[in-house]
């Protein structure tokens, strides 16, 4: 049974890669999908004004799980418009800050590109375009304009909402006999227990930089009293994680992880973590809704849950925010039809359609209706537990902190350094990252 069930892991790890952190350059070169919707009634008269036919937009993009759909729907949008999108998309293990960076510095700037707000947008605030006055502005969630607001001014459209916690497979707990979900953190440990006895992997976890350094690490900060004052006096020097008791914490629950996931965990990249858990192999898996897409791929019918992250005797938390912004580049040859393009893809039906059931997004704008059946259970168990989540804070550290961050939690993941020097490191990623 199990080797014919590894056959399987490696032929749907194939299609994950294939369409999802595989797809490193798309250029619009998908297949058609059933995702295609009727297009004729959702024509570019729901946008402000009528896009210009034989013009081409280029969009660089960060998301590699919705690569394929979003091919898909820039074929959409040319059918209805005339106006050619070409999506290039960078993510999973790509650095793609510095693949952006490197568009720009070769002269080819794409019209709409990827930013997470915050700190990272201040490098590009001389090419970023105040959206302000856009129509579906007046749609968006109050706290997901927070990251591009800059004097009043909005410079991007949140492309949705994400949250992370644990995502868990029912049956397997079942089959463990574990009758209640685990909430807190002696709870989850002995979860882990009963799973092992019942000869069940607990955790299937990853190696990828940004899982550990952006994600993982983001429960340390979002965990501390107040988190955004505590990234502000860590950054002026004021404060550090060696000492924190709430780091302390955090890593009774990394160690949990790390010391009870699959036997190859330093070697798996996010693709294979996600195919493999997908095919049952694990009983938990520490990402976010994202990854409704790619399990879907291997099994739709996949009964899943999704626990809240506690570091201690305390009931835990999902983490929620806006994973990316969509900004429409100054410098480029038409942002106008890039602001068309983006009020399209939030207004006809055709793109909310694509947002909800192909991207399965949950949305950041409240005229558009996501149920349960178009983002997926995991996005619908991230939703139950949004009244306690806790929010997202990477994004307000100097470009390159992060990648710091990962670089020392996978020294740490490899037991190469103790919980000490994994602190330390911290500390000097945010002293180094500030100076520069």
């Amino acid at each position: 049974m199990k080797k014919v069930l590894m056959v399987g892991v490696t032929t749907l790890l194939a299609m994950v890669m294939a369409t999802g952190c595989g797809s490193s350059n798309s250029n619009n070169s998908s297949s058609s999908t059933n995702g295609s919707t009727n297009s004729s009634s959702n024509s570019a008269a729901e946008t402000t004004s009528a896009p210009a036919k034989d013009v081409s937009i280029k969009v660089f993009q960060f998301k590699v799980e919705i690569a394929d759909q979003l091919n898909q729907l820039a074929k959409e949008y040319e059918k209805e418009t005339g106006v050619h999108v070409d999506v290039e998309t960078h993510g999973g293990g790509e650095d793609y800050g510095a693949l952006l960076k490197a568009a720009i510095a070769s002269g080819t700037e794409p019209e709409i590109y990827n930013n997470g707000g915050y700190t990272a947008l201040v490098p590009y605030m001389d090419r970023a375009t105040d959206l302000s006055d856009q129509s579906w502005v007046q749609n968006l969630l109050p706290t997901t304009k927070e990251p591009t607001t800059v004097d009043g001014k909005l410079y991007g459209m949140p492309m949705n909402t994400e949250g992370y916690g644990i995502i868990y497979n029912k049956d397997l707990f079942a089959k463990a006999g574990i009758t209640t979900e685990p909430k807190t953190l002696p709870e989850l440990t002995d979860a882990v227990k009963k799973l092992k006895d019942a000869g069940i992997t607990p955790f299937e976890a990853t190696n990828e930089w940004w899982s550990l350094g952006i994600h993982m690490m983001n429960v340390a900060i979002a965990n501390q009293p107040d988190p955004a004052q505590f990234v502000e006096d860590w950054k002026a020097g004021k404060t550090t994680a060696a000492g924190n008791e709430i780091f302390k914490q955090w890593l009774n629950y990394v160690d949990l992880v790390f010391k009870n996931a699959q036997k190859d965990m330093l070697t798996t990249d996010y693709a294979t973590q996600v195919a493999t858990f997908a095919a049952g192999e694990a009983a938990m898996l520490p990402q976010g809704n994202w990854v409704q897409g790619d399990i879907d791929k291997v099994n739709p019918d996949l009964n899943l849950g999704v626990l809240p992250i506690s570091i201690n005797d305390q009931a835990g938390h999902v983490l929620i925010g806006v994973p990316n912004n969509w900004i429409v580049n100054s410098k480029s040859a038409h942002p106008d039809e890039a602001k068309k393009f983006l009020e399209w893809m939030v207004s006809s039906d055709t793109g909310k359609k694509y947002l909800t059931t192909e991207f399965h997004f949950m949305p950041a704008e409240t005229n558009i209706d996501a149920t349960k059946e178009d983002i997926g259970s995991i996005a619908d168990g991230v939703k139950a537990l949004n009244s306690t989540a806790l929010g997202w804070y990477w994004d307000r550290f100097p470009d390159g902190t992060t990648q710091g961050f990962g670089a020392a939690m996978q020294e740490y993941q490899g037991g190469r350094i103790s919980q000490d020097e994994l602190l330390a490191k911290f500390d000097k990623t945010v002293a180094d990252m500030v100076k520069k």
